[in-house]
């Protein structure tokens, strides 16, 4: 019994602690309810939101929805108690009275996709390392990454770790190198340790990106059994384009950290199809902009017979493919057919490189030339690469890396310098410069990197899913300077999982699939 008579107060937060205020009302139906808070992150001088009010009640299942910088990221943490709240009666949680523990955060995961320290440091490690990785010391594999610091012992949860695990196609990848896992692999993971933390609240920082078609589907199915079950409550974070799952009974979209709206999953689902007739509707009036020709038939890229083996295990198998100087190539397939593993065969990352048949530049691998001098030639662009970067860097400091392929600073020319200023400027994140990494959402990291990518005008790109975290309007952006800016001469491999992303500019497409074969097309 409390000093009030109250046998349950109610529990709220301001900042990541729970302090106990009492109230006759909401006691069941509210989950989490934010009135009139104005939130500042931790470390931060000005408000993120002013004033937001929003409510989240039981039976709902919300997805937030909004363009790059609009808030998303900082919501999400506002709900898991990550964030200051001013009054601190602002945010309430009456659905985690009752419980044993004074921080939300215990209560309410927050996946967001990023590095986990407490886990497993990209930090301690350089890029490469990832396709050869293999200290015991420091090596962590996926089993134990799933069982280290779960509420129960491993003993007790090893048998749901196997069944959830097969459910989300990860079971095979059990005894690997957790740092070998692809990016729809690694996602996957991180969805499975935080449901066998069995969570009230999941609040998933959009899980979809660099999933296939198949897999998205599959992951929405579990996470809507989850969410039908009630005993864990989810939040979806997603992009404006992106499909809101039928599970979905509620949308707020924000823009500009305010909320713009809120309404069913079907009235969001109408709106935003008139908005895409709209813009369908202009693209019609204007006049189509057409990709420059390329201008020789020089062989960039020669795979031939290529083959990968793991652990007994053929990922590639008799790859053959040519990439002509200023061809712009999408490179397709499902999740673990191989992709990542053949872009690294090409950009000198791999090291059963020199076990095969490539060539590069005019040059067979293993001839004697560098990987230094191999990644002189190549932007490089990956959804892993951020997770190298020290968070403490600004956005042209980690751009001007680009010049000298590493991920720690260098001390740039005042030519480079102004070449990364007008590449910000061209792509319209003049906005970023300064702006410290880790305040920046995923998709603004993403756009630093591909200016990075872009600073010494290399002879071919190497794009992994560079659109993961950007809105409609950033990969329209980026999709007209692949028109207005490329040179003709500079070749493109672009990998994406969402054939509606292709920019128009690509005219070949290459098909990896799940069964090892391959699939060329032209024209695409």
């Amino acid at each position: 019994m409390f000093a009030s008579g109250l046998k349950n107060p109610l529990k709220f937060v301001g900042g990541s602690k729970i302090r106990t205020v009492h109230s006759s009302c909401f006691l069941y139906r509210e989950l989490v309810s934010l009135n009139k808070a104005t939130v500042f992150r931790q470390s931060g001088r000005q408000p993120s939101f002013k004033d937001i009010s929003w409510v989240l009640k039981d039976g709902e299942n919300w997805a937030i929805v909004g363009s790059v910088s609009s808030g998303k990221t900082t919501l999400a943490e506002t709900l898991a108690g990550k964030q200051l709240v001013q009054p601190l009666s602002a945010i309430q949680w009456p659905f985690l009275e009752g419980s044993d523990s004074s921080f939300p955060s215990d209560h309410i995961h927050l996946v967001s996709f990023k590095e986990d320290s407490r886990m497993f440091s990209y930090g301690g490690h350089y890029y490469q390392e990832r396709f050869n990785f293999s200290d015991p010391l420091n090596d962590i594999t996926l089993e134990n990454y799933l069982l280290a610091n779960l509420k129960q012992p491993p003993s007790e949860v090893k048998s749901e770790l196997e069944q959830l695990c097969q459910t989300l196609g990860i079971h095979h990848l059990l005894p690997l190198s957790f740092m070998k896992l692809s990016n729809g692999q690694t996602r996957r993971a991180r969805i499975a340790r935080a449901l066998l933390n069995k969570p009230k609240m999941l609040i998933l920082d959009e899980p979809f990106m660099g999933l296939d078609v198949a897999n998205r589907a599959k992951i929405s199915d579990i996470l809507g059994e989850i969410a039908s079950g009630g005993q864990t409550k989810i939040v979806l974070i997603s992009r404006p384009q992106d499909t809101v799952p039928p599970w979905v009974t509620n949308v707020l979209q924000l823009d500009k950290m305010a909320i713009e709206w809120t309404g069913s999953r079907n009235e969001f689902t109408r709106r935003f199809e008139l908005q895409q007739e709209k813009k369908r509707k202009k693209a019609l009036v204007q006049e189509p902009k057409q990709a420059r020709e390329p201008t020789s038939a020089e062989a960039i890229v020669e795979l031939n017979n290529v083959n990968v083996i793991y652990s007994g295990k053929k990922i590639l198998d008799n790859v053959n493919w040519t990439v002509k100087k200023g061809e712009k190539w999408a490179l397709l397939g499902p999740n673990g057919s191989g992709k990542t593993t053949l872009l690294s065969l090409m950009t000198g990352d791999h090291p059963q490189a020199y076990a095969n048949d490539l060539w590069l530049f005019g040059r067979r691998r293993g001839t004697g030339e560098s990987i230094w001098e191999i990644k002189q030639k190549i932007g490089l662009l990956s959804p892993e690469l951020h997770l190298y970067f020290d968070q403490e860097l600004d956005a042209e400091t980690a751009a001007g890396t680009g010049f000298y392929d590493v991920v720690v600073p260098r001390k740039t020319t005042p030519a480079q310098q102004g070449t990364v200023r007008r590449l910000f400027e061209e792509f319209g994140m003049k906005h970023l410069l300064g702006q410290k990494l880790k305040r920046m959402s995923t998709g603004e990291q993403r756009m630093v990197l591909l200016i990075r990518s872009l600073v010494k005008e290399p002879p071919l790109l190497v794009w992994d899913e560079p659109f993961q975290g950007l809105d409609e309007d950033m990969i329209e952006a980026v999709n007209n300077w692949l028109i207005n800016h490329i040179s003709p001469e500079q070749t493109l491999i672009l990998v994406t999982h969402h054939q509606e992303e292709i920019p128009s500019s690509v005219q070949n497409t290459y098909t990896l699939t799940a069964e090892g074969g391959t699939q060329e097309n032209t024209k695409c």
